[in-house]
């Protein structure tokens, strides 16, 4: 079993996301002791933006050039379509993904690899498979009194399941930005829920979880 870990945030292993994205790694790991876990990290300015020749090969009569970004993103998704499982971890920023995320979303989300556009709209090309999204924000998108609009959840939905993911999982650590209470009280929130939900999996300990951890460029 492959376990594919993408992170984003500026704050790296610091970050809240990272903190609660290695948690849903845990209990996966519990219930697959032979899991590897690759890390993927497209923070800061790791990846490229898309560029001409990979916009001209979307063009619907455009043969397609292995130049610029394209050679990135064939190797993204070929990472991606490996992976038995994916998990991202998160901030909301301006009430939605990152620029960094959606850049790596831009660069596996590419028409005749992961979906095809026909008479009938666009159809997906990827085998499903679990998606867990471990999120943080400095105020509260959810729940019954939500402080701030949501736009991160719906998007990464839609996109995800225009290449064929709809299993996707959504945890999340909000209230950051409100003191250490808050984000302790959020923490243990989100601890719960994540219990609750992996209490079907057959809890197996791994003997040594960090040699099953491949770190990519």
């Amino acid at each position: 079993m492959k376990i594919l870990h993408v992170t984003c945030s500026p704050r790296g292993e610091a970050s809240e996301s990272y903190r609660l994205s290695k948690n849903i790694i845990g209990f996966l790991l519990k219930a697959h002791p032979a899991a590897t876990v690759i890390n993927r990290v497209v923070g800061g300015d790791v990846l490229s933006a898309i560029d001409e020749p990979y916009a001209i090969s979307q063009q619907a009569s455009a043969d397609v050039t292995e130049a610029g970004s394209i050679a990135r993103s064939d190797a993204l998704i070929e990472e991606l379509q490996q992976a038995d499982v994916l998990v991202i971890g998160t901030p909301m920023h301006n009430f939605t993904v990152p620029s960094t995320l959606k850049l790596w979303i831009d660069h596996v989300a590419r028409v005749r690899r992961t979906f095809n556009v026909g008479a009938q709209g666009k159809t997906s090309l990827l085998q499903d498979r679990p998606v867990y999204v471990a999120v943080s924000s400095g105020g509260r998108f959810s729940g019954v009194t939500p402080r701030q609009p949501d736009f991160l959840t719906p998007y990464l939905k839609a996109v995800l399941g225009m290449i064929g993911l709809h299993d996707v999982n959504f945890f999340s650590v909000e209230g950051t930005a409100m003191g250490p209470d808050a984000v302790a009280a959020a923490r243990h929130k989100t601890g719960q829920a994540l219990q609750d939900h992996f209490s079907a999996y057959p809890s197996v300990e791994a003997d040594d979880p960090s040699n099953q951890t491949l770190l990519t460029p």
